[in-house]
């Protein structure tokens, strides 16, 4: 296993629409087992592997019960559909630094995915557990939590990385 680097915005990659995986093999179980490590090194939640350069299909998301619990699952090829009900709430992003917005996202869906094997799943995710599942697939659609904000907020955003970039440099 390997901390990877998360990348963030404004890099490109961030942008792109992530290919669909068609090989299933120990390299995927590695990226998972990867993507897992550097989500709870963050600390996150959730990652896709466009935040970690890589512009394939595969998100992994923290399903713990239990405070120093890591658990995840990795979603494969993930299509969301049927969403219900709508709620807003604060979102962050690993790779939108010192940043955080309300966002109104679907309050349940249903997630069709793959397993590291291939194998096809489907199941129901509701609440916050949906929410990560929405806010992961939409990086693999090149859209950001930022993209779904209201353009005078996403402005003063924009500024305030500016301030920060400068001040890294």
């Amino acid at each position: 296993m390997a901390i990877k680097k998360i990348i963030t915005y404004p890099h490109p990659v961030l942008r792109e629409k992530a290919k669909k995986i068609t090989t299933f093999d120990d390299e995927l179980k590695k990226l998972a087992s990867d993507m897992g490590e550097t989500m709870y090194n963050a600390p996150g939640v959730g990652l896709a592997a466009n935040q970690i350069g890589l512009p394939v299909q595969i998100v992994v998301v923290d399903v713990s019960r239990e405070k120093d619990e890591k658990k995840f699952i990795p979603l494969v090829n993930p299509v969301l559909s049927e969403g219900e009900g709508s709620e807003i709430d604060e979102e962050g992003c690993l790779s939108v630094i010192e940043y955080q917005a309300k966002v109104k996202r679907f309050r349940k869906i249903k997630v069709t995915a793959q397993d590291l094997d291939g194998k096809e799943m489907e199941f129901i995710a509701e609440d916050r557990f949906a929410r990560i599942i929405q806010h992961e697939v939409d990086h693999l659609n090149g859209t950001l939590f930022i993209d779904r904000i209201s353009r005078l907020k996403l402005s003063l955003y924009k500024k305030k990385l500016k301030k920060i970039l400068r001040q890294k440099k």
